[in-house]
């Protein structure tokens, strides 16, 4: 007797498209409502977002079975839940956030002196940012960095949603009074994408970018609503589409309706699905620079098997490139060879030295082979050109 089983179709489409995108079926996500409950290590609601005591929370952690417990909740909070948790007290010593504080305010003051201060997601002049922190916190102080990046709490969340071999990237971002807030909007890796660019994705890879990364944010100065801390809609993680949904205009609006903020003080932290919607706030106090060092979390897994080097492979095929196109060969056979050939993702970078190009990313390397080629560079041009990229991606300066 036969056992086979006939698969049932699936519902999901293959390619997700802005048609796919209503915002009725936003707004059911969104009106779910978070039960304490069922977080017994929450200590608290507060407009739907869930928050943690840290020092209360940490006994509970000294044991294998109590830590396991605690960050299947967190993964439950980060999913099922509202996509989002805060956790006070997270830095027990307001020493070594101060410490980390004055090592970034000396960086930025030196970054500006310089010229070479930057911020590619605010006006100018609205902010100050530290672009690769961590880079920059360990070279200048080693032993604030060790004291910094040993807590607990930010090993508890990184691990519970990436596992072991996570890596850490962070920004440090100032917003001073009368800073304006961020269009809403998710975050990397897809949410980095045009919608015309997102959109060749398949569904499954919409699905997967959320659980590559995970969004932190340490307050390193206390933060009231009126400073304009992060924005969040709690839910809004659980929409399949809403990487082609958030620049829409009837889900800004929606979004502008419905966000949430809360209030954090000096050293505590939050985190959240980086598919969540959200967006920094307007500053609108009077005497208040609010600072956050902002984390990318982001996943061991996110690497290629073998170190290859693409520029070395880039320049060793354009002149066989150039050859075949002057030879009539079909386009869209030469993308494909260059799409093996270079790197076809624009990061990781060193955002110093490499600014946005017409969007949120800078050039990837395959676009810029696949412009020498249009526009029939000689080989040492793109050899100068592919230094120059690798050159924007080096953190020699530092």
């Amino acid at each position: 007797m036969s056992t086979s089983v006939t698969p049932r179709p699936s519902t999901r489409p293959a390619r997700y498209t802005e048609s796919d995108c209503r915002v009725e079926d936003f707004a059911a996500l969104v009106d779910q409502a978070t039960d304490l409950a069922d977080y017994p290590h929450a200590a608290d609601v507060q407009r739907n977002v869930l928050i943690y005591d840290a020092p209360a929370l940490r006994p509970a952690l000294t044991t294998e079975d109590g830590r396991l417990e605690v960050e299947a909740e967190l993964v439950r909070a980060l999913t099922d839940g509202p996509g989002v948790v805060a956790f006070r007290g997270a830095f027990p010593d307001s020493a070594v956030v101060d410490r980390a504080t004055a090592a970034f305010e000396e960086i930025i003051a030196g970054e500006l002196a310089t010229g070479g201060h930057n911020d590619h997601f605010a006006k100018a002049g609205a902010n100050d940012r530290v672009w690769n922190a961590l880079e920059k916190l360990a070279v200048r102080d080693p032993g604030t960095f060790v004291d910094y990046y040993g807590n607990d709490v930010l090993a508890l969340v990184s691990r519970a949603w990436l596992g072991p071999g996570y890596q850490v990237t962070s920004q440090v971002n100032v917003v001073r009074p009368g800073g304006q807030a961020q269009d809403p909007h998710r975050d990397y890796h897809l949410g980095f994408l045009s919608n015309e660019v997102a959109a060749r994705y398949p569904a499954h890879v919409h699905l997967l970018s959320p659980v590559l990364t995970l969004q932190g944010a340490v307050a390193h100065s206390d933060m009231p609503v009126e400073s304009g801390p992060t924005m969040y809609l709690p839910y809004s993680h659980q929409y399949a589409p809403g990487y082609l949904a958030w620049r829409l205009p009837e889900f800004r609006a929606f979004f502008a309706e419905r966000y949430v903020q809360l209030p954090l003080a000096k050293g505590d932290a939050a985190f959240f699905n980086p598919a969540l919607f959200h967006g920094a706030g307007t500053n609108v106090s009077a005497d208040v620079q609010r600072m956050a060092n902002l984390l990318q979390v982001s996943s061991a897994f996110g690497r290629a098997m073998e170190t290859v080097d693409r520029a070395k492979v880039s320049r060793a095929v354009y002149p066989v490139l150039q050859a075949r196109r002057a030879s009539g060969a079909d386009p869209a056979s030469l993308r494909n060879a260059i799409s093996c050939a270079a790197e076809g993702y624009p990061f990781p970078s060193n955002l110093d030295l490499d600014h946005n190009v017409d969007g949120l990313t800078p050039l990837a390397q395959s676009a810029l082979l696949e412009r020498a080629l249009a526009e029939d560079w000689s080989p040492d041009r793109v050899a100068e050109a592919l230094d120059a990229y690798a050159a924007r991606h080096r953190t020699d300066e530092i």
